[in-house]
């Protein structure tokens, strides 16, 4: 879903790279809207397994915030851009990435989609009932369908609810949830009544959705194919909660938002408070992939918070925030 390639200054000292000449820093625009104005810089060489990439054009960007909310160090983004030499294959069902030269036959099983790639990003039409529009797809989103609702008439079975905190390059935002009427169609796919993230920006279907799918992108032939093994319709689970929402530093978490009426807002936790511990261990235990899945799966959760020279225990159920 990027359109450029991001490293971080730190990676840039560890593995060398040149400032181009007569370069500017450039204005990019960031998930949630902010322009930031960035450092170009070339790295010599870039190794990812056996494929090697050599003059690698980026921008330098501070990815502490992207850091903190996945719970590992990310010292940079792959652009779009920089595969375009290759096909580049996310294979969401064994959770590998396959970077194959031209040249190499290659079967291609699945739903082929042409993309516009204009912008450097993979730009494809997709069809949410009766009404079409064009979406990106965003590997680096965790949202099943990020939806800007002008021009469109969407028909919500649940919400959408504020509350929910969406995790971006430029970092956290709060947003809007809800669970559609539509079908969603993508390709020949059809996902049922979608949970969606209401945005002011570029449609977009994300890793919610992408994870049911091997997805290829082809830059000279400008198309992406979507394979999963039958095409029987995709249903997305329910987003599930506690009623809270964090920022995330290693040492604590910060209350971001507290869904109105949930148990966490009945019992006081309020915006702003200071979380240490999730079920007696401390935050920086839990990654955002171990603590998507607790909340996947466990009937309460119980935080401890800090309040003043004490610590408070609340253990809230985990409910579904959007059915």
């Amino acid at each position: 879903g990027s359109s450029v390639t991001l490293v971080t200054p730190d990676l840039v000292k560890r593995f060398g790279g040149s400032t181009p000449a007569n370069q500017t820093p450039m204005r990019v625009r960031g998930a949630n809207g902010e322009v930031k104005l960035l450092n170009p810089v070339i790295l010599k060489r870039l190794q990812l397994g056996s494929a090697r990439f050599e003059g690698v054009r980026a921008l330098t960007h501070d990815l502490t915030d992207l850091s903190n909310h996945l719970g590992v160090r990310i010292d940079g983004v792959l652009g779009f851009p920089l595969f375009r030499q290759t096909l580049l294959t996310l294979d969401y069902l064994q959770s590998q990435i396959i970077i194959t030269p031209y040249g190499v036959p290659t079967a291609q099983p699945g739903v082929t989609i042409p993309f516009n790639n204009e912008q450097n990003t993979p730009l494809i039409p997709i069809q949410l009932g009766a009404e079409s529009l064009i979406a990106l797809v965003d590997s680096g989103s965790d949202a099943p369908l990020s939806l800007n609702t002008v021009g469109l008439h969407p028909i919500f079975l649940s919400g959408p609810k504020p509350g929910v905190l969406m995790a971006t390059l430029a970092g956290d935002r709060l947003g809007m949830t809800g669970r559609l009427a539509q079908p969603l169609t993508v390709g020949a796919y059809v996902v049922e009544n979608p949970i969606v993230n209401v945005t002011d920006e570029l449609s977009s279907i994300g890793g919610g959705l992408l994870r049911n799918f091997i997805v290829t992108f082809d830059q000279k032939r400008n198309q992406v194919t979507f394979f999963r093994p039958n095409y029987d319709p995709i249903h997305i689970a329910p987003a599930r909660s506690t009623g809270l929402s964090f920022m995330k530093i290693p040492a604590y978490w910060r209350v971001a938002a507290v869904v109105a009426g949930s148990a966490a807002d009945q019992l006081g936790v309020q915006t702003g408070d200071l979380c240490t511990r999730i079920d007696d261990e401390p935050v920086a235990a839990w990654p955002y992939q171990r603590y998507s899945e607790l909340i996947r799966t466990a009937a309460r959760i119980t935080y401890t918070f800090i309040n003043g020279n004490d610590e408070q225990q609340v253990t809230l159920p985990v409910f579904d925030l959007v059915p």
